[in-house]
């Protein structure tokens, strides 16, 4: 057997090893009724929160910018491919002068041709409370013209680590002709 042939046994010995290993302590963690245990995770809980998302286009200071959008965006009535970068405040009440509790960090983009309809991949970071330094994942469709709507959680970090749950979503106000929004948010986590 040439040199080649041998390298190619090795490597192909050495794969098969290594999925083996793999695929056992994938199969112990999934079969054992303590895998969550073994990842030092506690029991599952629920967390409801519950505050405002502030979305601001306009003005000195806007918390969402344009960061692409495609060559037919400016004739489309939903301004289907139009990409934004937001840093979004939020906050306890509506007004945005209530105490900040976290941003919201992350892209969105118009992606529906026959109606308004974002496309979400954002985080919310918390900065005050039990959940300062916590945050979790929204990867989501957003039908954004619906007076209320469901998104959804995907994961999070800190105290929502492994989350998955939803989010009802209700515009408080809306002005159309800046795009400016303020947002009210009633999220249920499921995590450990």
């Amino acid at each position: 057997m040439g040199k080649i042939a041998q390298g190619v046994l090795l490597v192909l010995a050495l794969l098969a090893l290594s999925m083996a290993r793999s695929h056992s302590f994938a199969e112990e963690l999934t079969h054992s009724g303590n895998w969550r245990h073994r990842l030092g995770l506690g029991k599952e809980k629920i967390t409801q929160l519950h505050f405002f998302f502030h979305d601001t286009l306009s003005g000195k200071k806007p918390s969402a910018v344009p960061i692409a959008k495609a060559e037919m965006t400016d004739k489309s009535p939903t301004v289907f491919g139009k990409v934004l970068m937001a840093d979004d405040p939020l906050t306890e009440g509506p007004e945005p002068t209530s105490k900040e509790v976290g941003r919201a960090q992350g892209i969105y983009g118009s992606a529906g041709q026959e109606g308004l309809s974002l496309i979400m991949a954002m985080s919310f970071s918390f900065t005050e409370g039990k959940y300062n330094g916590s945050s979790f994942s929204l990867m989501s469709r957003n039908p954004a013209l619906n007076p209320v709507r469901e998104l959804a959680i995907v994961g999070g970090t800190g105290v929502f680590r492994l989350s998955q749950g939803y989010v009802v979503a209700k515009t408080y106000w809306f002005n159309s002709t800046s795009g400016d929004a303020i947002v009210e948010y009633n999220a249920t986590l499921v995590h450990y």
